[in-house]
Order: C-alpha cells, then sequence, then structure tokens
C-alpha cells in the first residue's frame, strides 16, 4: 500500500493534538503579573509536551520517508503511537494544574514510555515489511539513542515516588537528547541518492 494516507491522517491527528493542548492554556481573568506567575505550571508543562509531540513529528516524517510502502502491520503500528500520543494533552494539562503533583507525573512518564514503545513497534513493523537490510534498518542500527531513552522514562517513573521535579528534570532531558532531527536517517538518505529503499 502507498504511505500517503498514513502520512496525512497523521499529521492531521498530530495538528489536532498540539491544538488540544493550547486549548488547555486558559486566559487569566486578571492583567497583572501575579496572574501569569500563577499559570507557569501549567504553562511550563505545554512547552514540554509541545516539544515532545514536535519530536514526534519530525521523526515519524524522517522515518516514513526512508521506505516506499506500508501494509496492515504498519498501519496498526501507526494507530498505536498516535493513541499514545492523543493522551499526551491530558496528561499535559492534569501534570499542569495539579504543579507537577507526585501522580500525573507518574502517569505523565507512562504516556510518554508507551509513546517510545509504540514508535518502537512503528520503527521495527516498517523493518519487518523492508527487510534487514533496507534502508531504515541500517540508519536505525541498533537504536542505541532509542534504548536508552527508555530507560530514562523507567527511571523518572520511579524517582517520581520520591521527588517528582526530579522525574521532570529527566523527562527534560531526554526530549533535550531528541530536540535536534534524528540525522541517521538523513545521513542514509544522502548516501542512497534521496530514494527510499
Amino acid at each position: 500500500m502507498g504511505k500517503g494516507r498514513l502520512e496525512a491522517f497523521s499529521d492531521g491527528v498530530i495538528a489536532i493534538i498540539i491544538t488540544i493542548m493550547v486549548l488547555e492554556l486558559k486566559v487569566p481573568h486578571h492583567a497583572g503579573w501575579n496572574e501569569l506567575k500563577q499559570l507557569s505550571p501549567v504553562f511550563l508543562s505545554y512547552v514540554l509536551s509541545f516539544i515532545y509531540v514536535g519530536i514526534y513529528w519530525n521523526n515519524h516524517h524522517h522515518m516514513l520517508h526512508a521506505v516506499k510502502s506500508i501494509n496492515g502491520g504498519v498501519l496498526w503500528a501507526n494507530l498505536f503511537l498516535l493513541f499514545w500520543l492523543s493522551l499526551v494533552p491530558f496528561v499535559t494539562g492534569w501534570m499542569g494544574e495539579n504543579h507537577f503533583a507526585q501522580v500525573p507525573v507518574i502517569c505523565y512518564g507512562i504516556v510518554l514510555i508507551m509513546c517510545a514503545l509504540a514508535y518502537s513497534v512503528l520503527a521495527r513493523m516498517l523493518i519487518k515489511h523492508h527487510g534487514e537490510n533496507s534502508l531504515l534498518a541500517s540508519a536505525l542500527g541498533n537504536d542505541t539513542k532509542g534504548k536508552l531513552s527508555l530507560m530514562i522514562y523507567a527511571s523518572a517513573i520511579a524517582i517520581s515516588f520520591i521527588h517528582s521535579w526530579l522525574a521532570v528534570g529527566l523527562y527534560v532531558l531526554v526530549a533535550y537528547i531528541w530536540f535536534l532531527p534524528d540525522r541517521r536517517i538523513e545521513r542514509k538518505m544522502v548516501q542512497h541518492g534521496d530514494e527510499a529503499v
């Protein structure tokens, strides 16, 4: 199957996710700095989640650019990723409204780790469809960066039970690690003359 509809659908869902998140930013009822200061946890959680959703959109785009076609398994794996991404606005709003309290921070981490696992499943399904010698398989290699991220998420969830702000710091660390686009796929595309294999 062609990948065009999957890309368009995914882009639409991600755009809606970002829209829902920004709608959670309520306008203060009074015009003063103190009112803005009270909204800072909500704004900080929004910024972090916006960066995360942007990272997923960017890497999803690169990954799909590296393949020619998809199959039914890829469609379901992509829906699995979009399901977990669609929960980001809920945990973002909950965490911000409750000033990074323990339970919302734990749930935020669970959603983040599930997004990462779902992304890995999608990558594996695409590699299975295109073969272990495909451009995507070559570009991702053993995916050390992805495995490291999963370990940090798991550590952050555990640390949440002790100190929620340390956990948030680890979530920020993973976002920092992935903030620059993953160049592995771009390098392989250049080596292969920008043709998906």
